[in-house]
């Protein structure tokens, strides 16, 4: 069926590909990081930016290439990061990837694969990240980016409970979490840790001042790590929590909490094995969140045992799945 709203009626343009000229479908176009427009001829190229980070340098030679491939000399920076060029007619593809490829920088891609992954920017430089995202982020860019899958597979970290890389919303999201430690012969009794913490995790002594801990409230967020003057609180452990099966469009789903305080170190493994289990289990088409629901997030568990193992048993995921309950779709 054709779009009555896209000026351009044939679903096919003539492009030369690695020198050979061929018809092309829009679709397979698109998996390519090349979107057709709604103007003739028109597409949108999307640049692959892990982490929605970029050198100064190549920002301002992709500037100068929109200047000259975009009919508009506009660019669209997107919601998960990417920044794109609009109006690009698409005899010019070969031109730009070619300028493109000169400085380092690779078009992003689309369809059933792992995407490029998200990212806020973590604990290199923001005063509430406890974990580096950028680095996880770069390192899914390398080793997954690309790979098949039965429909989109978007990643993000989140430096902290803040959480504003949206890992509720993902189809694999990590958020980085710290484990205080009270240790009582550095605390003075000051306060200072319950008036800090926002959860109400902390009260302070009536008598003594010192605080009383409630691990039930506490998110990890490290507030009151941060903020003790005498460092009675430290950092017990650093890590990710982990979920599973979220995702945006019209059909919208929560993902699924599956693990506390992974390490860096597993989060490739992680991811490896999340994608093994999809292409096993999901149908073409079909997301991740929509394939556990089916098959069952206890089977997705069970396969994911010697990752998650010593790091969070799998009761602390079996307790969400009472309410792990939505339609297909999407």
């Amino acid at each position: 069926m054709t779009d009555h709203f896209i000026e351009d009626k044939t679903t096919k343009v003539a492009v030369k590909l690695e020198g050979v000229a061929e018809k092309v479908d829009f679709n397979d176009l698109k998996t390519g990081g090349f979107i057709k427009q709604r103007q003739k001829d028109l597409f949108t190229v999307r640049m692959r930016c892990p982490g929605g980070r970029m050198d100064t340098k190549r920002l301002v030679e992709i500037a100068k290439l929109a200047e000259k491939y975009s009919k508009k000399g506009v660019v669209h920076f997107s919601f998960r990061q990417s920044l794109e060029i609009l109006y690009v007619d698409y005899k010019d593809f070969n031109a730009l990837v070619g300028e493109l490829e000169k400085i380092g920088q690779k078009v992003a891609s689309c369809g059933p694969r792992v995407r490029v992954p998200t990212a806020c920017g973590g604990c290199e430089y923001n005063p509430n990240g406890l974990t580096d995202t950028q680095k996880m982020a770069e390192m899914v860019d390398k080793k997954f980016f690309g790979m098949p899958t039965p429909h989109k597979f978007k990643t993000s970290f989140s430096g902290c409970p803040i959480d504003c890389a949206r890992t509720k919303e993902m189809d694999f999201g990590f958020q980085g979490i710290v484990e205080p430690l009270w240790e009582e012969t550095n605390c003075t009794g000051c306060t200072i840790c319950s008036e800090a913490c926002k959860e109400d995790a902390i009260e302070a002594d009536a008598d003594t001042g010192k605080p009383i801990f409630d691990s039930k409230k506490c998110i990890y967020c490290g507030d009151c790590i941060r903020a003790c003057p005498t460092e009675a609180w430290r950092a017990k452990r650093y890590g990710h929590i982990v979920r599973i099966g979220g995702k945006h469009g019209r059909h919208p789903m929560e993902s699924v909490e599956v693990c506390r305080f992974l390490p860096d170190e597993k989060v490739p493994e992680a991811i490896k094995k999340t994608v093994e289990w999809y292409n096993a289990n999901g149908k073409r088409g079909e997301r991740i969140g929509n394939a556990l629901k089916r098959v069952g997030l206890e089977k997705y568990l069970e396969f994911m045992g010697p990752v998650f193992a010593d790091v969070a048993p799998a009761a602390t995921a079996r307790a969400y799945v009472p309410n792990f309950s939505v339609k297909q779709g999407g």
